[in-house]
């Protein structure tokens, strides 16, 4: 099977779930040839050059990557023909007959979001989930300092940032990997907390936060950092893909976290 036929595939699952493929999207092959046999697929939250060397060593010789390869989000390369990072990284996918694709914008559009529920998953909070929102959760009255200390030891998180009296009681979260932090100021429920992976500092999330505290109305955020967040929800993307290919090795290969403490 050919990575070509390998995306027809999936193309065709999300047409027979009622998703049709965009006409306009960054869901594309970005390095590597679609003719390209496949050997393994690796799944993961980044295609670094870390985690492709890592893929080849496992004979995963196309990385399907929930975000851009090429250091800006349309992965347009036009400038950096004589940088010598990304001439690096071309040349060991071509010596490696590598392939790398994106699946971003289609994977956000299954029911339920696999980034969600692989985020949720990670963080123990799936047991807890609303029957009807996947990104809501009801959990055990729990002080804030501790739900932070748990999650950071499930996700091995070494740079999780917190805003919120760490003694505040934490009993209805509200989930939104990636850049889609839930806004607290506007979602039609009372939430306690809100998780995701990154968020503009002034304004929004933040400022409301400091501005609930000072009038005694306490709210907490926990941000991940994108990858964090994201790169679990790659795991059940490769769960969801193995049914649909038969006979090839699908394996998510995490990218991990990119910041340290």
């Amino acid at each position: 099977m050919t990575a070509q036929e390998v995306v027809t595939r999936l193309q065709q699952r999300l047409t027979e779930e009622g998703i049709q493929w965009r006409a306009q999207t960054v869901d594309t092959f970005k390095a590597g040839s679609p003719d390209t046999e496949v050997r393994g697929i690796a799944t993961s939250g980044m295609a670094t050059f870390d985690l492709i060397r890592r893929a080849a060593e496992r004979y995963r010789n196309f990385v399907i990557s929930h975000e851009p390869t090429f250091y800006n989000h349309l992965d347009q390369t036009a400038n950096l023909t004589a940088d010598p990072t990304y001439l690096a990284k071309q040349q060991f996918i071509r010596e490696h007959n590598m392939v790398v694709f994106r699946f971003h914008d289609h994977a956000h559009m299954l029911r339920p979001d696999p980034l969600i529920i692989g985020s949720a998953r990670a963080l123990g909070l799936t047991p807890f989930a609303q029957p009807d929102n996947p990104r809501v959760y009801t959990i055990q009255p729990t002080p804030l300092r501790v739900l932070v200390a748990d999650m950071q030891r499930r996700v091995s998180g070494r740079a999780m940032r917190v805003m919120g009296d760490p003694e505040m009681v934490i009993r209805r979260i509200v989930l939104g990997p990636g850049s889609g932090v839930p806004a607290l100021a506007s979602t039609p429920e009372a939430f306690d907390l809100a998780i995701g992976g990154e968020t503009a500092e002034a304004g929004g999330n933040a400022e409301y936060i400091l501005d609930a505290a000072a009038i005694g109305q306490p709210r907490a955020m926990i941000l991940l950092g994108h990858m964090l967040s994201e790169d679990f929800g790659m795991q059940e993307v490769a769960n969801w893909m193995r049914p649909l290919l038969p006979g090839v090795d699908v394996e998510w290969i995490p990218a991990g976290e990119p910041f340290g403490a």
